[in-house]
């Protein structure tokens, strides 16, 4: 299946306009047309487009003049470029190319190599956009779509996105803090029908609501202050694919509105614009928090609500299936061996009993970070009782004498908890989040050790 595309066609010959409009259309992709590079410029004012298709004569400004307009702007999501050229303005085309643009055609031209041309600019303009979105990550793949487990709640659940996947139907993801919701909508995307095209990740809680707009839906430039240039939102990104909504539960009302309708209708305007875009793109969203409760409470739109779950999946936490806190140690121990450098070769005595003990608050993510925290700070090959350190602990249970308090703990914590703010930047939530924490965990820790 050839790559759907967004195409600028600009000419001052009406009949090429046509021609090459029809036969662009006619291999699938949305074609607007200009016949001359004020009319251009405007269309590229008014939304983002993959590919831009310029000839070089023109009666008003030159091809190349456009182009060097188009690349001086300095945007990310600036089209690809093809310029259609005479064979005495060659030299022209080969400028561009050196500006930027992609690739040039030679009148005359066969439309065959014009859709030739037009199928890989798009595939590259996406490739150039997948790596900037660091989408579709697969090198911590392992096992079943990176979920490891083997209790019968993860068999379960491995079973369930086999069938999920197969449908395109909006997912809501639901559990708790840290149970993996992130990595199970990777999963539904990997094993989907749509696994080759993007996988676009939004994190609801930490945009405020009009930075959100913004990023899910797009803007154009002069929408508000500071939109130097067209920016093209994240539903139009994963068109094809599948965009994941993370902490949808914190989004705005307003937000919710303009979400319930490209659910419905599966289209938007970005901001500032009055041209409608359509998307064909699968909804999967994620929260730790009640929606029915929300919905109850007025602050989550009860539409959006039922949009969203049309297959609801919950995630059990990780007190629920103790039996896979040993495979999950195993793995962790060796991932953050090999990332580290250091020679593990997995633990030693008294150490797993108080692991499969502990509560677990923050789930699988909490886990990871005790077990990389302890593989770092680890002096041999093994790793003892003095290594781990639950920072969610506050005592040891009396039938568990390895948890007992020792002289280094507090420094092991407190330095802990002092390398995850200097790693975040002295952000209290994104230190949090790394430590596998809430904000008010955290906050008891910062208020224990007197850490400002």
């Amino acid at each position: 299946m050839n790559p759907r595309g967004t195409i600028l066609l600009v000419d001052d010959e009406e009949k090429i306009l046509k021609t090459l409009g029809r036969a662009l259309r006619d291999d699938g992709h949305e074609v607007l047309t200009a016949d001359n590079a004020a009319e251009a410029q405007r269309r590229l004012s008014e939304r983002v487009f993959e590919l831009l298709v310029v000839d070089h004569r023109m009666p008003d400004r030159t091809g190349l003049e456009l182009i060097q307009d188009v690349i001086a702007v300095g945007s990310a999501e600036r089209p690809e470029i093809v310029m259609m050229t005479a064979h005495a303005t060659v030299e022209s085309a080969i400028a561009a190319m050196k500006l930027g643009a992609l690739d040039y055609l030679q009148k005359p031209f066969e439309v065959d190599e014009l859709l030739a041309v037009a199928r890989r600019a798009v595939e590259h303009h996406r490739l150039r956009t997948q790596q900037r979105y660091l989408l579709n990550e697969r090198d911590e793949e392992f096992n079943h779509y990176g979920i490891v487990g083997r209790s019968r709640a993860i068999q379960e659940l491995i079973e369930t996105i086999g069938r999920v996947a197969r449908s395109r139907s909006t997912v809501l993801i639901l559990g708790e803090t840290g149970t993996g919701k992130e990595l199970v909508a990777r999963a539904i995307h990997d094993r989907s029908g749509q696994r080759d095209m993007p996988l676009i990740k939004v994190n609801c809680a930490a945009l405020p609501e009009a930075l959100l707009e913004s990023e899910l839906f797009g803007h154009v430039r002069g929408a508000f202050t500071g939109a130097t240039a067209n920016k093209k939102g994240r539903f139009a990104l994963a068109d094809g694919g599948t965009i994941f909504l993370d902490e949808i539960a914190t989004i705005a009302p307003a937000v919710q509105a303009k979400l319930l309708r490209a659910l419905q209708e599966r289209e938007f305007e970005p901001l500032g614009s009055e041209r409608t875009q359509k998307v064909d793109v699968r909804v999967i969203a994620a929260t730790n928090r009640d929606l029915r409760r929300l919905v109850a409470d007025g602050r989550f739109q009860e539409d959006l609500y039922y949009r969203l779950s049309v297959i609801p999946m919950t995630l059990p936490p990780l007190r629920e299936r103790r039996e896979d806190i040993p495979l999950l140690v195993d793995h962790f121990v060796a991932k953050h061996a090999q990332r580290t450098g250091k020679p593990m070769e997995g633990l030693g005595p008294g150490v797993i009993d108080p692991l499969l003990a502990y509560e677990w608050p923050g789930n699988v993510r909490e886990l990871e970070n005790t077990i990389e925290r302890a593989v770092v700070l680890s002096t041999g090959p093994r790793l003892g009782p003095g290594d781990v350190s639950m920072l969610g602990a506050s005592s040891a249970p009396a039938d568990l004498p390895s948890l007992r308090l020792r002289d280094n703990v507090d420094w092991v914590e407190r330095e802990t908890v002092r390398r995850a703010l200097r790693a975040a930047g002295d952000v209290k939530k994104d230190a949090a989040e790394l430590l596998g924490l809430s904000q008010r965990a955290l906050s008891y820790y910062l208020a224990k050790f007197k850490i400002e």
